[in-house]
């Protein structure tokens, strides 16, 4: 298969790196430095403090209001005694936080466009910053890539990567290593074509940069139809992870632009040569040059929007009495992935929800095999009906998390299903480009609910337990050694769960909707929990009568709520 050769040489190179059973990666502890918690993106601390015990007597510390009403999806950072966190809408403001007592020690606001939001897809998002060497960075919805003084706020510079009025934007925190920036890019609504770049940390310059879609010429540009690869979306709107000791960077990049299929491909279940790489895929990068080492994709020739950015999440698994360089990765087209990291080669492939577009994936070819007579393919004027998962996915961005305690893989599911079908649509730029028509108001197949809390053994490849929500867009998921793990719904209950078994220890309503992990840290020798609240607005809004549920759940809002164990 075309995918592992890339990868071969690869492979021999770090056989030798994991012959013990050792933590992969730094995990977070006092502080919470990166976006995932560490570079392998698990969302795991070490801390155990607050715990199965006494988690039942935390109460809040301190609240800051975040300043803004759109949907809240910022990963505090801790470092040392300082927290930096970005509200939404731009985001509209930097905050820098006195981690202990919440006072203000510096707000940074970006001055934005009266347009800025013109070429978003689907709601004002800011994912958070990254920091390194005494310097934050972060994105903007103008697709600019700025850095701060850490202590003082001050613009250090402020860089436009691509021309955002043509459909690009950042949303999420970029991954800093080395002495490198690297920033993915959205927009794979608006017929882009994907890329990741890097930029030097010190002064902002564009280091290297690599399209994710094959240019003429180019290994793998074949798999497109004409040139219907210049609009192919395969953006990487997600976050990165990265390997130190194989030195590789791990992105996944978005659906095939546009949805409709009939504008690259055969418009049918035999796809033929038309896979559209690198769509719906979990690509490799060397970390010094960007040249991809190897890709695996997910979704080849995607129809469905089953956009493929989720996490990447590194760690090293104990399969068979072998240890085994792993990444995790829950997609949307609702199968669980297990692949070894460093040669890219599929190792599992799992639904772990509802899936009918697709019967199971082949460990030989790599491929999903499709339902038969493109029953659930949606095609030019041929509607797919009940199709699951949703585009929404079985997981969508919202991040699981991996706990080396249990072994185990938390995860936020939806329970919905969906009717799609393709049309005729004309590109231009700056305009959505979907060729698409869909009727997302579907609950899923199994169940009255439409949302779940999953505990998955990537081992095993099992469910081990799991808490249903009778709403969808459940948060992501943050565990610790304190046999706990934490996440949030769109009612604003943030939950903390015993880990082993599922059972809800503790709840407080934060007053809005809970999207994005909860985050832990320590000061002073205290344990705290920082929570950022605000409820989910653009997605909901193409879902109709569910969509309205959602919103209606709890009001806008932007709350970050910090808590401490009582006496």
């Amino acid at each position: 298969m075309r995918y592992f050769k890339l990868a071969f040489a690869a492979g021999i190179l770090g056989t030798a790196l994991f012959a013990s059973g050792a933590p992969a990666f730094a995990q977070a502890g006092n502080e919470w430095t990166k976006y995932g918690g560490d570079y392998a993106n698990t969302r795991y601390s070490t801390l155990d403090q607050i715990n199965t015990r006494n988690v039942n007597k935390l109460r809040v510390a301190w609240i800051h209001s975040l300043g803004a009403l759109e949907t809240q999806e910022s990963t505090p950072l801790i470092v040392g005694d300082t927290m930096y966190v970005t509200s939404s809408t731009g985001p509209k403001h930097v905050f820098a936080l006195d981690a202990k007592t919440g006072k203000i020690k510096w707000k940074y606001d970006p001055e934005l466009p009266a347009d800025y939001m013109a070429t978003v897809c689907c709601g004002l998002d800011n994912r958070g910053v990254a920091y390194a060497d005494g310097m934050v960075f972060f994105g903007t919805l103008t697709a600019r890539l700025v850095a701060l003084d850490a202590k003082t706020g001050e613009e250090k510079w402020n860089v436009e990567v691509i021309d955002y009025k043509k459909g690009h934007a950042i949303t999420s925190a970029p991954l800093v290593y080395k002495n490198l920036v690297v920033t993915g890019i959205a927009g794979g609504e608006y017929g882009i074509r994907g890329f990741i770049e890097a930029h030097d940390q010190k002064t902002g310059k564009l280091v290297w940069k690599t399209y994710t879609i094959p240019g003429e010429g180019e290994p793998g540009n074949d798999t497109w139809k004409g040139d219907s690869w210049k609009t192919g979306a395969g953006s990487t709107w997600g976050v990165g992870s990265y390997d130190a000791k194989l030195n590789l960077v791990y992105w996944s990049t978005s659906n095939a632009g546009p949805w409709g299929g009939q504008t690259r491909g055969n418009d049918s279940t035999d796809i033929g040569k038309y896979t559209n790489l690198w769509t719906a895929s979990q690509l490799a990068f060397d970390a010094d040059t960007g040249k991809i080492v190897w890709g695996y994709q997910w979704t080849p020739n995607d129809v469905w929007d089953y956009d493929g950015i989720n996490e990447a999440v590194l760690t090293d698994l104990n399969i068979g009495g072998k240890v085994t360089p792993a990444l995790l990765h829950a997609d949307r087209n609702g199968f669980f992935y297990v692949l070894n990291r460093q040669t890219g080669k599929l190792i599992a492939a799992d639904p772990f929800v509802t899936v009918n577009w697709a019967t199971h994936v082949d460990l030989q070819t790599g491929r999903p095999v499709e339902a038969a007579n493109n029953a659930k393919r949606p095609r030019k004027g041929e509607w797919a009906r009940n199709v699951c998962p949703n585009l929404i996915g079985g997981k969508n961005w919202s991040p699981m998390s991996h706990s080396a305690q249990t072994g185990l893989t938390y995860l936020p599911a939806f329970n919905m299903c969906m009717d799609i079908a393709n049309k005729e649509e004309e590109y231009t730029p700056g305009k959505f480009y979907l060729a698409s028509e869909f009727n997302l108001d579907m609950a899923g197949a199994n169940g009255s609910n439409l949302g779940e809390f999953i505990a998955w053994d990537p081992v095993a490849k099992k469910k081990v337990w799991s808490i249903k929500e009778d709403l969808p867009f459940v948060s992501g998921a943050m565990s610790t050694a304190g046999g706990l793990v934490f996440y949030g719904n769109q009612y604003g209950d943030v939950k903390a769960v015993d880990a082993k078994n599922g059972n809800v220890l503790w709840q407080f309503r934060m007053g809005t909707g809970v999207i994005q992990s909860p985050v832990t840290y320590s000061v002073g020798g205290k344990q705290y929990l920082a929570v950022v609240a605000g409820r989910s607005k653009g997605p909901p809004s193409f879902f109709g009568k569910i969509g309205q549920r959602v919103m209606d759940a709890s009001p806008e809002g932007g709350i970050l709520a910090v808590f401490e164990l009582g006496n």
